[in-house]
Formats: C-alpha cells, structure tokens, sequence
C-alpha cells in the first residue's frame, strides 16, 4: 500500500509541477479523485474518473496503469488489457512497468477464457467454433495460468468434451430411429402471440434442445396395451373407447398421471410446454401448425358441437394437409394435448429463454392444440389452457416425447 500511495503522489506531482494549463489541472484532479475511488475499492467510479481524466491527458501513462486497475477490479479484462499495455507503450522504464506486463497477460488470459465460454455455451456451437474454442485455450494455457484460471480453462475443456459428445449423439443412423417418433433439431423458435391471450406473451425467442416427438396422439390401440402389461386402471368408459372401430382414434378421458404413466412405460415422457409449441410451429412464427392460413375440414377435427361417440374422433394421422412442419399430425385438434408443465399464466414474463422448465408447482396443468369441440383460437399453436391434473374428459388425450 505504501508503495501505491507513493506512486500516486508521484503522478499528482507530475502532473501539477510539470503541466500548468487549465485542462491539465483539471485532469490531475480527476486522476487524483479516481485515485480516491481506486483505494476504496469503488472501480466503477475510479474507472469513470480516470477515463474523464485520459481525455485531456491521455498521454499520462500512470493514468493508464490505474484505470487498468480499475477495470480489473470490474472484471472488465479487454478494457484493463488495453490500459496495461497503453502504460507500457508510453513509458516501458516507468516504476510500474512489471506489473503492467504481469497485469496485462493475466487480464488478456481472462479475456480470452470469458471468450471462449460464451462461444462454448452458445445453442448452436458449430464444430469449427468447438475446434476454434480448443485452439485458443491452447494458446491460454501456454501463456501461463494460476490457480483461478487453471480451475476455468479445466472447465472449458470438460464443456467443450460434453458438447463434442452431445453433437455425435445427435448423428442417429436414420434406420436406428424409432419410425413413431420425429427429431425436432436443437434451436431456437419464436414462443407466444402477440395477437393472442395475455398469457401468450411477452412474445420472446427461446432455444429448446432437441427432441423426438411422437407422430401421432397416442392411439386407443396403443393405450390398451398399457394397460394389459401394467394392470393401471383403465379411465371412466373405456368400454366405450375401446372398441374396434375405435383402435386408431386418440385415446381421451386420461388424467394427467394417466398420461405420464403411459410415456413412462413407453420409456418416454410428457413433452414440456416449450417442445410441444415448437413442435406444433417450427422456427417461423406461423399461427397454426399448417401455416396462417384458418382451419378447414381438411387440417384439423375441431368445430362440432356435441360428443356422441367415440367416433367424434378422427383416427390420428388423418389430416396431412394439418401437419406440423416437422411432419407431426393432429397438433390441433381431436383432443387437447397434456404438457408436463404447471401453469403460471405469467411465467412467460420470468421463465428462462433456454429450455423452460415451466413453474415448479402449480395448482394446474397445460393443455395445448385444442381438441373435436374447439373454434379457430384454440386451434392455434400458442394458445396456452389448463386442467388440474385430475381432469377426465372425452376432449383431452395426449403425445409424448423422447430425449435423443
């Protein structure tokens, strides 16, 4: 501390005996009031002070050390790189010249593992960013880490290790994949309406991992099976669903544990409210699973009026022209879709931009895609509607969705 206080006084005399004009004193005093904020630890005032100070003497290389050390303080490491370095440029023989080379390096090694962790973390990492990322902490590690930066640059290599490894298991061979299923790709997707209900917005851009996703609502036939092997207790009606003119339809009157027993048995799960949006639209914003245009007979079963029978249902996978744009059928319409989100009407406001998790407790569950009784609304891809996880009815069924 002795040894700063006396290299501040010695900028102070410098600056004062040497330089008389207005603007000087004006910049002594800022250095000096820097110096102040610098001492208490205040870095962000120190850094403002010195840079005010550097526009009327910006030749001052001790001003530079100083405001390096500000902004090393901030964790600002280009800006203090930048600073340790002016100082040297300006005087290499002055009584600080070590620490600016010794400061320096550590800050630009900062600068460069804070870099490389943005690029490492992006969505969508690309294999030259990964072999670019490996390339610059080979340079990091050869300028000389301490124990802080070795304890980063350990990080960054098991990360970009994972991300490698992530990358080769989403290169399936196409006849290892299961055929009910479709891979929705890594990515981001424009999630809400600005047109729809005030749950549907903030309208915000969120990036969700990739997934599979079932082609099909889970059919009669399929839930019959489940319950043949498990002995889990069949829905209210099942009698009335279960019959061989019904086998293909959606199976409904399923409670949410229901549901999440089934894609557990299947060894899936019930897709997130964020996979089941994107999977309805895709990457482009469009309103409906098929596009802008409104439902017709030929995209969605939505619009009747009364539930006679099972047979209100259509078989899944009838409409194509209703399609999503991965090539998934009936995310709109037959029967509203159980998501494994509770529902928080402003979660949109607070929930994370990559893969949301929904809230962590609730007092009801999402539903999605509308069901043989909806109007056009509903039918949209960002409509958001619940139902405690208790409820039955011949308008709710359900998908599930796999991790790759």
């Amino acid at each position: 501390m002795r040894t700063i206080l006396t290299l501040a006084a010695l900028l102070w005399l410098d600056v004062h005996h040497t330089m008389a004009a207005t603007p000087i004193d004006e910049a002594a005093k800022k250095f000096s009031t820097g110096y102040g904020f610098l001492k208490q630890q205040k870095y962000q005032e120190a850094r403002t002070a010195y840079e005010a100070g550097l526009q009327q003497s910006p030749a001052n290389a001790m001003a530079h050390f100083y405001l390096g050390d500000a902004c090393r303080g901030l964790k600002a490491w280009a800006c203090a790189e930048e600073h340790y370095e002016t100082s040297l440029d300006l005087d290499a023989k002055s009584s600080v010249a070590d620490l600016a080379k010794q400061r320096g390096r550590k800050a630009k090694i900062w600068r460069l593992l804070d870099e490389e962790k943005q690029a490492i973390n992006a969505p969508n990492v690309s294999h030259d960013m990964l072999a670019q990322a490996e390339d610059t902490l080979d340079i990091v590690n050869k300028l000389g880490l301490d124990d802080e930066q070795q304890a980063r640059y350990r990080q960054l290599r098991e990360k970009i290790d994972q991300r490698h490894k992530q990358r080769n298991e989403m290169t399936v061979a196409p006849h290892l994949l299961d055929r009910s299923m479709v891979l929705v790709p890594a990515g981001e997707f424009t999630m809400g309406s600005l047109g729809g209900d005030p749950d549907e917005q903030p309208v915000r851009q969120v990036y969700v991992g990739a997934f599979f996703m079932d082609k099909h609502q889970v059919a009669v036939s399929e839930y019959a099976r489940f319950l043949e092997t498990t002995h889990h207790e069949s829905p209210p009606e099942w009698t009335l669903m279960n019959k061989p003119t019904s086998r293909n339809r959606p199976v409904a009157n399923v409670d949410w544990a229901d549901a999440a027993a089934y894609c557990k048995w299947a060894g899936k799960r019930l897709p997130a409210e964020a996979e089941w949006e994107k999977a309805a639209r895709g990457t482009d914003g469009r309103v409906y699973p098929w596009g802008n245009e409104p439902p017709t007979r030929f995209h969605a079963n939505s619009g009747k009026e009364v539930f006679s029978s099972h047979g209100t249902l259509t078989p899944v996978g009838t409409f194509e022209a209703g399609k999503s744009p991965y090539g998934i059928y009936d995310m709109a319409g037959n029967v509203w879709e159980w998501v494994s989100d509770w529902y928080d009407q402003d979660y949109y406001k607070s929930g994370p931009l990559q893969n949301p998790p929904g809230p962590r407790t609730g007092d009801s569950k999402v539903v999605r895609g509308g069901s043989w009784g909806s109007g056009a609304n509903n039918l949209r891809a960002s409509d958001r509607e619940t139902h405690l996880p208790s409820f039955r009815g011949f308008g709710t069924g359900f998908r599930c969705a796999k991790n790759p």
